[in-house]
């Protein structure tokens, strides 16, 4: 058998000639499928040859074509006419190629577009003789470009195209309007001459990363004067080169950056009031809570910030004060420990406290560490380094409290608008918080002086001892009708009285004042028991108006002739007295059902128990706010007191006191504490 190859190199040449014919033939309908017309221009004699889809192609009909290149310009559309012969010369004198595309007017009046393609041929000795090539028919494109041009001309972004050589090739108007040059000027130039800004921008930066890498990508940026804007690009790369779509989005981030500043703004406030409350709330100090407020300050408005207070003589002193830099904390305090005493009284610090109004200083070095003495103050003004500033006084309700003083060095912008009103929403709250806090302690100095000036001490009792506490809540902001008595009856007995009006303010402790009154008015008689006595209180208070609950417990102690002390109590709602024995055993005077409250009902009926004291042994009346608290129930605060209390029934009474108060009551004293305690000898 013969096999393939040596069956090939037998073929005839006939065959071999007719698989040429058919390649070729099937090349030639290729070409005319496409269209396709050739041209041959031949350089030295000016001869145009072309075959008859190109003379078709161009216009003209074969026996009406003259074959010279003034017919080819005749049907050029006038406006292509140069362009085309610069590409021919271009092409001619560099021995190089042409690819072009242009319009031709055919006698109809209709225009075609061509797309012409050739490649000059050189003799032997290098010299250019002829240029032979091909063109086509790009009309439909065309077309179908004129239909994406006019939805790029009516969108509403802006776009442009570059080529590969950085080169605008296509603007809509939207991009001429936002880039604010014509497409005229646009056109056929370099991206990075035309905006040499973008160079080593993020422009830059994207463009080159997405025609690297073939990737889409979107970015913000902007883009400094004459355009002074942001832009939202997306960019997407194609062989061709780059498309660019943009946006301004420069009143878009505006208006996200004012929320934005709008939002830290309300949280820089609400974190002020929450640091001030919690200081002040629980009874610190005014120094205390700006501390923490210079510390919630910085670094979101300044770089160091110095609080001032003025006290009830006028006198100013700086209290409070915060560096972003701990290594300039020492600093920054030498310098307020003596800036007020250095600086003149054109200061800015001085010139916002008398006008109330924030005073901006855009040089600080200039308008304050110029007029500066030389020395310590000036060291230390000089190491802190301000560059501008904001001082704005803390006033409220007509009065001034003090100023507070934020300061910037260089690398940060000066205080617009915008920090202004931040600077003076802060020390407007600052100042409510501090005028309150020294409000609130007036009124708790005044009510408690009046509660104290109405509780005596414990009459002296030859056959025992008597001690009393009282204790007023530090935390809440108003004192409450706590209460405590003790005296002896004209026939001898001692009456012991605990009571707690409802309410916490000044009207309460006025009304505590008048239940004390009348109750000691009703029980200082012979033989008068807490029954009678509460019954009384109940009554008067109902005859005589006085609008007021109230809680108490009455204690009646007698002597008795085997040397013991009778006890006679009755209770009107109050946590129920202790009696402490001498084996350590607490009880509970708790009666056979509850009653009623004083000013609830004064025909409600009252009971009274009786038991008996020996020597050594205790009795023991409190306020609710010893053993009741937000984060301890009655009940449990009951059983810590009595657990407390049979703990230290051997301690001395007032030592006993003591403990039980400190031991016993809730973590932080929210509400006042009242103690009576008799102890037999």
């Amino acid at each position: 058998m013969t096999d393939r190859s040596t069956a090939d190199a037998r073929r005839p040449d006939a065959a071999v000639s007719t698989e040429v014919a058919a390649r070729t033939l099937q090349a030639e309908l290729a070409i005319e499928a496409a269209g396709i017309g050739s041209f041959d221009y031949d350089l030295v004699t000016g001869r145009l040859t072309w075959d008859e889809r190109m003379i078709r192609l161009i216009g003209y009909e074969p026996e009406d074509f003259p074959g010279t290149m003034d017919a080819f310009y005749a049907r050029v559309h006038p406006e292509d006419g140069p362009r085309v012969a610069e590409a021919l010369e271009q092409a001619i004198a560099f021995r190089g190629q042409i690819d072009i595309e242009y319009r031709v007017l055919l006698p109809g009046g209709d225009t075609r577009w061509v797309q012409g393609r050739g490649r000059v041929v050189l003799d032997a000795a290098g010299e250019p003789v002829r240029l032979i090539g091909a063109a086509y028919d790009t009309t439909r494109e065309r077309h179908g470009d004129a239909r994406v041009a006019r939805v790029l001309e009516t969108m509403g972004a802006a776009f442009f195209s570059l080529d590969r050589s950085w080169r605008f090739d296509y603007v809509n108007a939207e991009a001429e309007r936002l880039l604010d040059h014509s497409r005229e000027e646009l056109r056929g130039g370099s991206i990075w001459e035309l905006f040499p800004a973008a160079v080593g921008s993020p422009f830059e930066e994207h463009y080159r990363g997405a025609a690297r890498s073939g990737e889409p990508r979107t970015f913000e940026a902007y883009y400094p004067a004459p355009l002074d804007a942001w832009y939202e690009v997306r960019v997407y790369p194609s062989p061709d080169g780059l498309s660019v779509y943009f946006l301004e989005v420069t009143e878009r981030l505006a208006a996200q950056e004012h929320a934005r500043r709008g939002a830290e703004r309300l949280a820089l406030i609400v974190d002020t009031s929450t640091r001030l409350s919690s200081v002040l709330g629980a009874g610190g100090s005014e120094e205390e809570a700006l501390e923490r407020v210079a510390e919630a300050v910085v670094p979101r408005l300044g770089d160091w910030v110095v609080v001032t207070l003025t006290d009830e003589a006028g006198r100013m002193r700086d209290v409070a004060m915060w560096h972003r830099d701990p290594a300039l904390r020492d600093v920054l305090e030498r310098y307020a420990g003596l800036r007020l005493r250095s600086v003149q009284s054109d200061a800015p610090i001085w010139r916002a406290l008398a006008s109330g109004e924030p005073m901006v200083v855009p040089d600080v070095p200039a308008t304050v560490g110029a007029l500066l003495p030389p020395g310590e103050v000036l060291d230390a003004f000089s190491a802190l380094a301000p560059q501008s500033a904001v001082a704005q006084a803390l006033s409220a309700r007509g009065r001034t409290v003090g100023a507070i003083s934020i300061y910037r060095c260089a690398d940060r912008p000066m205080f617009d608008a915008e920090d202004v009103t931040t600077v003076s929403e802060v020390a407007a709250r600052v100042a409510l918080a501090v005028d309150n806090a020294r409000l609130t302690s007036q009124h708790r100095q005044l009510a408690e002086g009046l509660q104290r000036s109405m509780l005596t001490d414990p009459p002296d009792a030859d056959w025992g001892e008597i001690v009393v506490r009282y204790d007023p809540a530090v935390e809440a902001a108003e004192v409450g009708g706590d209460w405590y008595d003790a005296f002896v009856q004209p026939d001898g007995a001692t009456m012991l009285v605990i009571g707690d009006v409802v309410g916490h303010d000044t009207e309460a402790a006025a009304s505590m004042g008048q239940l004390r009154g009348l109750l000691r008015g009703i029980a200082y008689r012979v033989g008068a028991g807490p029954v009678d006595v509460l019954s009384g209180l109940d009554a008067a208070m109902q005859g005589l108006g006085v609008r007021a609950m109230a809680t108490a417990a009455i204690v009646r102690l007698e002597r008795t002739p085997r040397g013991t002390m009778r006890v006679r109590w009755s209770n009107a709602g109050h946590p129920p007295p202790l009696v402490l024995h001498g084996d350590g055993r607490v009880e509970r005077l708790v009666g056979e059902r509850p009653e009623l409250m004083l000013g609830v009902d004064a025909s409600a009926p009252r009971s009274e128990q009786v038991t008996e004291l020996a020597a050594g042994e205790t009795v023991l009346l409190y306020t609710d706010g010893l053993v009741e608290g937000r984060d301890l129930p009655f009940d449990e605060g009951l059983d810590l007191l009595t657990a407390a209390a049979s703990a230290l029934a051997c301690r001395p009474l007032a030592e006993l006191c003591d403990t039980v108060v400190e031991s016993v009551r809730p973590a932080e004293l929210q509400d006042d504490v009242a103690l009576v305690a008799v102890r037999l000898r």
